[in-house]
């Protein structure tokens, strides 16, 4: 089994564009060109670099050409012939939606559907393009056991397809979308036994395809904390069928505005990724009042909707709130979306593993007395205010 290592992908944006218009453009604005120097100039051979956007520039497809990076994706007609005219000696997966699960946001859905699959790898021979595989992406959608092996044996009807057609069908492509964190071992070692169990089913060892994937978010996702600052409220009282006037009024919903939204760090939410749960940087008083409570991104004339039908203490403005597993999607992808500063990024580790780092480096324990004269490192930010050595430092937000 070969694996490839998968390059990201950004464009330019540009005026009067539909929703996927707009994404495939902001897909591309980190330079590709500097991207692929970057991994070649780490020893990555170029045939081995997957260059899997299914949108790319002109000008990115050509720079690609030119450094010898010839695997790339597609999946409708305007991208083939981009390729065919700037790439002819481009080797392409054909990019498939393959999941009954729709996506949050289906504008921004990549991948042809079956019934139009003969006819772009018709087109693709058409135009002396060599299709050499299959490429899928169910993202977190594929939670679901079940989606892998109907987006495999989509995938081998496709492949039947351009066999048939004459092309060298070798590559199969299963995406990412894996979950990365502690919470979501066990639904993981599910998902991989499904998709083992595809595998052998509809590719089987000896088939002749390689099977690649992108397990980009299961390795980041749990990487970072997020933490955002409370910058406006809103109160509203609740109506409830069959209460008084007065027992509505003792009830209300609060709106909290956040130092960032889903054209910052929440941008994840528009990559199928569902919204974390926050969590309270201050112990809460046992008294405290708990409210419905729904969370926005910084006033402005656009929704910036993060999450809903939450139940928190009253909070107020000042107060912070920490998200964790905020490592997916998130900061590379919010510097394309918004002009404000992205947030700061500060390192931290546990008690615990600043220990077994010291003693690793073969330095002396530290007695116990000195422990709270120290500022030591801390766990990614749920360890309480008051534990910390200094007033933690987050502007406009922060990663931890």
């Amino acid at each position: 089994m070969n694996g490839y290592l998968n390059e990201s992908n950004f464009l330019m944006v540009e005026e009067g564009f539909t929703t996927r218009d707009l994404l495939e453009n902001l897909l591309g604005e980190l330079c590709q060109e500097a991207e692929i120097t970057r991994v070649q100039g780490i020893g990555v051979p170029a045939d081995r670099i997957f260059y899997s956007s299914p949108c790319k520039q002109v000008a990115h497809i050509r720079y690609a050409a030119a450094h010898g990076v010839r695997l790339m994706a597609f999946d409708n007609e305007v991208e083939l012939s981009k390729v065919a005219r700037s790439h002819p000696r481009a080797r392409m997966l054909l990019g498939i939606t393959a999941d009954s699960i729709p996506p949050a946001h289906p504008s921004m859905t990549f991948g042809t559907t079956l019934k139009s699959c003969r006819h772009l790898l018709e087109t693709a021979k058409e135009q002396a393009v060599e299709v050499v595989g299959i490429s899928f992406h169910l993202g977190s959608r594929g939670l679901e056991p079940q989606a892998w092996a109907q987006a495999v044996a989509t995938a081998q009807l496709v492949f039947d397809m351009g066999t048939e057609l004459g092309h060298p069908m070798h590559l199969l492509d299963i995406g990412g979308g894996f979950p990365g964190t502690e919470d979501t071992r066990a639904l993981l070692e599910e998902m991989a036994a499904g998709i083992n169990s595809a595998l052998d089913l509809y590719f089987p060892e000896g088939s002749g395809v390689d099977i690649v994937a992108r397990p980009g978010r299961y390795y980041v996702t749990s990487a970072f904390t997020l933490a955002v600052s409370i910058t406006a409220l809103e109160e509203t009282p609740m109506e409830q069928p069959g209460s008084d006037e007065e027992e509505c009024g003792s009830k209300k919903s609060l709106v909290y505005h956040l130092s960032d939204g889903i054209y910052g760090a929440f941008s994840c939410l528009l990559f199928d990724s569902p919204c974390p749960r926050p969590r309270l940087h201050k112990r809460p008083c046992p008294e405290q009042p708990w409210h419905s409570s729904s969370l926005r991104g910084p006033p402005g004339p656009g929704e910036d909707r993060i999450a809903d039908g939450l139940e928190l203490p009253q909070l107020h403005v000042g107060d912070w709130l920490l998200f964790g597993n905020m490592g997916a999607y998130s900061m590379p992808s919010s510097s394309l979306l918004t002009a404000a500063p992205q947030a700061r990024v500060t390192y931290a580790m546990s008690r615990v593993a600043w220990k077994a780092v010291q003693l690793f480096q073969g330095k002396p324990p530290q007695a116990e007395d000195d422990r709270e004269s120290l500022c030591m490192p801390l766990s990614c930010g749920w360890e309480m205010a008051e534990t910390l050595c200094v007033t933690p430092v987050f502007a406009p937000a922060g990663i931890i």
